[in-house]
């Protein structure tokens, strides 16, 4: 199950909005063949595991099946993986993890049982659980995975009292946010960070797995018009959704139609009491009208800090470098709400810590 794990994460950016899944066939502690879904809409894991065996010579008859998820039992872009282990004549099927879609949950295994193969459900269930936590929380939820992203100091701080951060974090770690937003759907910023930076929000210099839109949250539409993410974009780039307030949207405003007749769509929301934009129904739109699984929040400070006070943040990735600004000026990495006490902090678990050249990248 591990093997079939580590060939699962190699879908990453390639697969969504489906799961990542690997599979390996082994019998009588000899594998017979392996796969991974390696593309959305390309045959599943199982099928392919089945097909390596075929070129192999092997037969699966009587094989045990080890797949990170259930097989699915539906036809969609391909046909049944149930099915298919059924006509193949496993003799038993070891799952990680329930498919977590309601809709389908637990009908490959009733599929698979019913055909008289054995079924074991729980098999590096955790494991398995954390590799698909965004397709997981998009099925459950209609919200895609949102990941907050920031360089800072090791007091804090994003930028200088001047809004000067170029170049906080190391060549190596910004590279792997070139890497990340090769593979998420879509890559958010505030209007401050657009003010502030101009920055396109493309991957460069890395293989490009997916096409990330681009997404600006804008309450008052300030951003300028020639800008990287409105009309000075380069041809090519990805396109761009802009989330405004809804007056601001429903107002007499000629710059909302200049930048629509470019190709930018907007998404009207709600304002808070506290003045901040709802952000959920942006995510929720870039879910249901986008397919996106994986978001990116690269900034800023109050856009960050916004979301996170409303629960919209499932991970964090923080890239410290070895710098002192000491600045009380200084913009910090978020802001938010006030808190009196150590104990209504924002808690969050440590999955990781990476030194990234002189770098640590904490997740």
């Amino acid at each position: 199950m591990y093997q079939a794990l580590a060939m699962a994460e190699q879908g990453h950016g390639l697969v969504e909005p489906n799961p990542m899944v690997g599979c390996v066939l082994v019998k009588d502690g000899h594998e017979l063949g392996r796969g991974y879904h390696s593309k959305f809409g390309a045959p599943h894991a199982e099928a392919h595991a089945l097909e390596d065996a075929k070129r192999r010579g092997e037969s699966v008859q009587g094989a045990t099946v080890y797949v990170t998820l259930e097989p699915c039992s539906h036809f969609g872009k391909t046909p049944p993986c149930a099915d298919a282990l059924v006509d193949a004549q496993v003799a038993r099927v070891v799952i990680a993890m329930i498919d977590p879609n309601p809709r389908v949950a637990g009908q490959g295994i009733e599929r698979l049982r019913e055909a008289g193969i054995e079924v074991v459900v729980g098999v590096c269930q955790q494991q398995a659980q954390q590799l698909n936590e965004p397709f997981t929380k998009r099925v459950t939820t209609g919200l895609p995975w949102v990941i907050a992203k920031w360089a800072s100091t090791l007091d804090g701080k994003v930028a200088t009292h001047t809004g000067h951060s170029k170049w906080i974090s190391s060549a190596a770690s910004r590279r792997l946010v070139h890497e990340m937003r090769s593979r998420v759907d879509a890559v958010m910023v505030g209007v401050g960070t657009v003010l502030a930076d101009d920055p396109r929000l493309t991957a460069r210099d890395v293989e490009i797995k997916r096409v990330a839109r681009r997404v600006v949250v804008d309450p008052e539409l300030r951003m300028p018009p020639q800008s990287n993410l409105a009309l000075g974009a380069e041809p090519g780039d990805p396109p761009v959704t802009i989330g405004v307030c809804n007056d601001v949207y429903n107002g007499p405003s000629q710059r909302v139609k200049d930048y629509t007749d470019h190709g930018i769509s907007f998404m009207p929301l709600p304002r808070q009491e506290n003045q901040y934009l709802e952000v959920e129904p942006l995510l929720r739109h870039l879910a249901e009208a986008h397919n996106a699984t994986n978001v990116l929040v690269e900034g800023g400070a109050a856009l960050i800090g916004s979301m996170l006070d409303q629960g919209l943040v499932d991970q964090v990735l923080a890239f410290v470098a070895p710098k002192l600004l000491g600045d009380e000026r200084a913009t910090p990495a978020i802001t938010g709400q006030l808190r009196d006490t150590i104990d209504q902090s924002t808690m969050l678990e440590l999955r990781d810590v990476e030194r990234i050249d002189d770098d640590a990248g904490v997740r």
